[in-house]
């Protein structure tokens, strides 16, 4: 599933190719995504600008002036920027023509994705509006972790994971930072102190616009690109990493299950 950074990229990537431009038509392909997609959208959408795109966790928003687009890339989604007409592959569900001759194609093999039209408020909607803070702003912080974490029970790993509490970081970026900031996945969330709690929330935030700041630099241009930003795979020092040894100490790394998750971790150095 994409990540946050990866969505993040990819935001960046299709920003320049439509912000402020007009769409002329949209084509849909198959509108059985996770949920439907509106069936009027065409019409809906037609002669409409997109004043902004921005992101919310792991949904990207094309705000117009009258409503949101609101896209999520499921499982195995993505999107790419085309010039031109391209002949539609089988995943090749939606595209959004502009007026400036460019294509906005959404491709979603899995149809886990959403390509849904809200009016209003995005913020209101049933899929945001229990999100929790952004990890890379100033609310996020060892403080707010902190206070959120009392009395709760739950590994630190589930902990930050979910939505609720902070969005976006997906079990990639979770074990990572937990690595970097030397803590045991599995130590129950509140018995961590502020100390932890700071480091913590350094660490995710690093670990994060690292792997943004990659993604920048070897997207380069999304335009007629794959849609597919991937760059972050060869600087991973637990996930996927299990039996190999760890970069600190040399340990070997221990996988173990966390619910449905696989977490790898480092017995020495994350005590």
């Amino acid at each position: 599933m994409p990540e946050l950074p990866e969505v993040e990229t990819t935001l960046r990537g299709i920003l320049p190719h439509i912000i402020q431009q007009t769409i002329t038509r949209v084509v849909v392909r198959e509108y059985r995504l996770r949920w439907p997609v509106e069936p009027n959208i065409h019409n809906i959408l037609r002669n409409q600008k997109i004043n902004e795109v921005s992101r919310r966790a792991k949904y990207l928003l094309l705000k117009t002036t009258n409503g949101t687009l609101i896209l999520h890339l499921g499982m195995s989604g993505h999107l790419r920027v085309l010039t031109e007409n391209h002949k539609a592959a089988k995943h090749d569900h939606i595209d959004i023509v502009f007026g400036n001759k460019k294509i906005l194609r959404f491709t979603d093999p899995r149809r886990f994705g959403a390509f849904l039209w809200v009016e209003g408020d995005p913020g209101d909607h049933a899929l945001l509006k229990h999100l929790g803070v952004e990890p890379l702003t100033k609310n996020f912080s060892g403080k707010y972790l902190l206070e959120r974490a009392q009395n709760r029970k739950v590994p630190i790993k589930t902990f930050i994971m979910d939505n609720k509490i902070v969005t976006g970081v997906g079990n990639i970026y979770a074990a990572e930072a937990l690595f970097d900031a030397d803590i045991n996945p599995m130590k129950p969330a509140f018995l961590l102190s502020l100390m932890q709690w700071n480091n913590l929330a350094k660490s995710i935030k690093n670990i994060l616009r690292n792997a943004i700041k990659r993604g920048g630099t070897t997207l380069k241009d999304f335009l007629n690109s794959d849609g597919k930003p991937g760059y972050f795979s060869n600087q991973l020092k637990v996930y996927g990493r299990a039996n190999l040894p760890c970069v600190k100490c040399k340990g070997l790394l221990k996988l173990v299950k966390q619910g449905q998750r696989s977490t790898v971790y480092c017995v020495k150095c994350q005590k």
